[in-house]
């Protein structure tokens, strides 16, 4: 059989830019095994699947690896491809995954996420983290599926070289590391060995976590921040109780299909 695919630049508008996602819009769900090679063979940080429901749309997100709970990124490359290729005409898209409901919609050139916030605690750091990523922070948190690494400055973010080997040994998803930023409200950086991306791009999940802390440290409900990898994402956020909303742009790179085998 064959199926549509759509490769988007995430968190950006400009191609080779932000966090590349793959999206396969299905008639039906697949078997986990050939989604899981799909991901496997597209070999980018998410790759994301959807199928009409009801009044919206059920989506799943996974990387080379593993089937993960909720992908930002992926989901604003899931809607862009709803909004600018498959002509989508409501003004909100209503997405049900394994992290609740999630919602969509469009304003000028952006696209805004609805997700649930996540609101991280202190926490002793787990044994070799602190090695792992080459600088001890000036606090640990600990969110859903994710620690939370705070320092000094921007410098020191950009600066950090983490042993992805040693990193891969922490149980969690993945280890953001963030700062105020020189010319934004913060800039972070993400690292998920564990799942197979020594560093993602651009992450939109780890932002449920950032934006509250953020919000509560700037005491301001909208924010701009950077992504500060080598393609680098800019994202414009806002805290809404316990929801939060992540806005940024896409641009499409490619579009075609894929055979897969029956």
């Amino acid at each position: 059989m064959q199926t549509e695919i759509y490769q988007v630049d995430a968190f950006t508008s400009n191609t080779f830019g932000g966090n590349p996602a793959a999206v396969c819009p299905l008639e039906e769900w697949l078997p986990k095994h050939i989604m899981q090679s799909v991901a496997a063979e597209n070999n980018l940080a998410e790759t994301a699947f959807f199928v009409a429901k009801d009044e919206g749309f059920e989506i799943r997100w996974f990387t080379p690896k593993i089937e993960v709970d909720l992908c930002g990124h992926a989901t604003l490359a899931a809607s862009w491809v709803l909004f600018k290729h498959l002509n989508y005409s409501e003004d909100i898209i209503k997405f049900s995954s394994r992290s609740g409901e999630l919602l969509v919609s469009k304003k000028a050139d952006r696209i805004i996420l609805d997700f649930p916030a996540d609101f991280c605690d202190p926490v002793e750091a787990p044994q070799g983290l602190f090695q792992a990523i080459g600088q001890e922070p000036l606090l640990c948190y600990q969110g859903k599926t994710d620690y939370l690494l705070i320092y000094q400055n921007q410098k020191v973010i950009e600066n950090l070289k983490p042993d992805f080997a040693a990193l891969a040994k922490v149980e969690a998803r993945g280890i953001i590391v963030s700062a105020k930023g020189d010319a934004v409200d913060f800039v972070s950086r993400f690292f998920a060995p564990q799942v197979g991306i020594n560093e993602d791009p651009v992450t939109g999940s780890a932002h449920t976590t950032l934006i509250p802390y953020w919000s509560r440290e700037l005491v301001k409900t909208e924010m701009h921040a950077l992504q500060i990898s080598e393609r680098g994402g800019d994202l414009m956020l806002k805290m809404k109780g316990n929801r939060v909303e992540i806005a940024g742009k896409a641009i499409t790179y490619l579009q075609g299909h894929i055979t897969i085998p029956d």
